[in-house]
């Protein structure tokens, strides 16, 4: 291949699964500001990275318009103080005249959280609240943000790569409302409760996917949530009850609008592989090894095949403790693993922090360097 893509050829063909010229390297920098992620593009310790990006890697420009969860009657406010000279943040739910609050209070040396949800009377009313399915009030609850996302539609340079919408998944709003451990025990005990709850907000989803799909926003929709109820935390059978169906669902909606999927997920997907080709996503983010993981890059290829591509596989830590040496030498490894196989390149993580040591620079650097010189990688 003697032509020379741009990023968006690149990461799409990948999607496509057709040939191309050089890996596809994604940093999993947005190019506009996000919450979840340190300001990469006005932070002076960033700006060498960036300027690199801009020729090796492609960008998917991460977004996220929301609608509220749950319809007007449901109130919800934050209270902030000081407690013994300590921060206390309150997050509150009210219907009916009951109360859930969730509480994180910074202590000396420390921080104990308090969860929304920590008994079963507790999800039993959180289930009980009435999820916003109200197709005017969800799409004008949208077109208040549609300024603002427009003009960073028209800022971000298409060459780069793509648009990329995260809509969230109905297993979402459960999981970082409830206590973990209780939250395991309700997939024993509460199961067909949480389904119909997951059942209604699907509903809300439908409703935003749609918006976002007829307005032609983005050509690539971040789906996160798979990990969010998964082995171990919870069973397989509960895999393919709270997470499957409705994924699935997303998906089809995707792909009938031509646009692309790729899902996101962390920690040990061996066992459930097979539920992500059910799923049928363009590509899935991450695969880890161990120790951090359970399935190496050769493992997932055994499963999927051709039918998905594949991202990852450097963990973010590493790039703060490894020598240029050693990045250098696990690009390489990763590449001659995947060799030939639909593969983008990327760290397991964003960048979370807005200050990092002059190797980590170095480290994204070599990264981007590495992969950007390796060849061949036509894909079989």
């Amino acid at each position: 291949m003697n032509h020379v893509m741009t990023g968006r050829e690149r990461l799409f063909a990948v999607l496509n699964g057709e040939p191309v010229d050089r890996t596809p390297i994604w940093l999993l920098f947005p190019y506009h500001q996000a919450p979840y992620y340190a300001d990469v593009r006005n932070l002076p310790v960033y700006r060498p990275i960036v300027e690199a990006a801009s020729q090796y890697a492609i960008t998917l420009n991460r977004r996220n318009p929301r609608v509220a969860l749950f319809t007007p009657e449901v109130k919800e406010w934050d209270e902030e103080y000081e407690e013994d000279g300590l921060p206390v943040r309150r997050h509150f739910v009210e219907y009916k005249g009951r109360q859930l609050c969730e509480e994180v209070r910074h202590l000396r040396g420390s921080t104990r959280i308090k969860k929304l949800l920590s008994s079963e009377d507790d999800l039993a009313f959180y289930c009980s609240l009435p999820v916003n399915i109200d197709q005017a009030a969800i799409e004008a609850e949208l077109d208040s943000q549609m300024a603002n996302y427009r003009q960073e539609m028209a800022e971000f340079p298409l060459d780069l790569g793509a648009m990329m919408l995260d809509l969230g998944e109905p297993i979402g709003p459960l999981y970082h409302a409830a206590q973990l451990d209780e939250y395991a025990i309700w997939s024993l005990t509460q199961p067909d409760r949480v389904v119909d709850l997951l059942e209604r907000i699907q509903q809300q989803k439908r409703l935003v996917y749609q918006y976002c799909l007829q307005h032609d926003l983005a050509d690539v929709y971040f789906l996160v949530g798979s990990e969010l109820a998964s082995p171990p935390l919870v069973s397989r059978k509960t895999f393919l009850r709270w997470i499957v169906p409705y994924a699935s669902e997303l998906i089809d909606m995707v792909h009938r609008h031509g646009k692309k999927v790729i899902q996101h997920y962390h920690g040990q997907i061996k066992k459930i592989m097979p539920d992500f080709i059910t799923m049928g996503p363009d590509a899935l983010h991450t695969i880890e090894a161990p120790p951090v993981g359970n399935c190496t890059f050769s493992e997932a290829f055994e499963i999927v095949g051709d039918r998905m591509a594949l991202i990852g596989n450097i963990q973010y830590d590493d790039f703060g403790r490894m020598s240029t040496a050693e990045m250098e030498a696990a690009v390489i490894a990763v590449l001659d693993e995947c060799r030939g196989k639909r593969l983008i390149l990327s760290p397991s993580a964003g960048p979370y922090e807005s200050e990092i040591s002059d190797q980590m620079v170095q480290n994204y650097l070599t990264f981007m360097k590495t992969g950007w010189a390796y060849r061949p990688v036509q894909h079989r």
